[in-house]
């Protein structure tokens, strides 16, 4: 995908500039430029869709990128300390915070978590500064179906002895993963339902979409 000249450069600078509640709103007409498609579509979880949700396209733009950090380091837990999440949706996500963070004078480390050990050195699944035992880890992830991603990185996290009750998604599905977190008892968050990002996607309609041109 290609992305038109006016999205990459536009001249007010709102991801690092705008206020949190613009912040949101402009992240959300990213999401529905250029992450959201509609056709037919199989998820990760084998699950057919009549829709998907290419959270990288946003996590890895620049203004994207930076909103994100800034939209989840205002709602992060004030005893975060540090923000984790599974390999390779979370990646970019975990950065933004952690750089933003420093930027605000309230560092937070990142984490990134493998699916499988790394088969040489340390053999570790967990990547990223070593903490203290029990310090508090927030699991990020871009976008939320059944909660079973997520959870791998929750389960990993634990295992190596810190404390894990918060999941925080940029965008819910909403197809069971907000009652599969409250099941075990960790606390969900999601930025954005996928009820908002259809609604807007709606409202933007095919002219506005029609900015961001190139094969998907």
């Amino acid at each position: 995908m290609t992305y038109s000249t006016e999205t990459l450069t536009q001249s007010d600078n709102w991801a690092a500039t705008a206020d949190v509640t613009t912040l949101r709103q402009k992240l959300l007409d990213l999401f529905c430029q250029l992450a959201y498609q509609e056709g037919d579509f199989v998820l990760s979880s084998g699950q057919p869709s009549s829709y998907y949700i290419n959270g990288k396209q946003v996590t890895l733009h620049p203004q994207g990128a930076l909103a994100i950090g800034r939209v989840l380091l205002s709602i992060l837990p004030p005893d975060t300390q540090a923000v984790a999440g599974l390999t390779l949706g979370a990646d970019p996500m975990v950065t933004a915070v952690s750089v933003v963070s420093a930027y605000e004078n309230q560092p937070i480390p990142a984490l990134i978590i493998r699916k499988e050990a790394k088969g040489h050195g340390t053999k570790a699944y967990i990547e990223g500064p070593n903490l203290p035992e029990g310090a508090k880890v927030v699991v990020l992830e871009d976008v939320v179906t059944t909660g079973q991603s997520a959870m791998k990185a929750v389960d990993r996290l634990r295992g190596a002895g810190y404390v894990v009750d918060e999941v925080i998604s940029l965008v819910d599905r909403q197809q069971g993963g907000a009652e599969f977190y409250q099941s075990v008892g960790l606390k969900f968050t999601a930025v954005f339902a996928i009820a908002d990002l259809q609604q807007r996607y709606r409202e933007l309609g095919s002219h506005t979409r029609g900015q961001v041109t190139g094969d998907r």
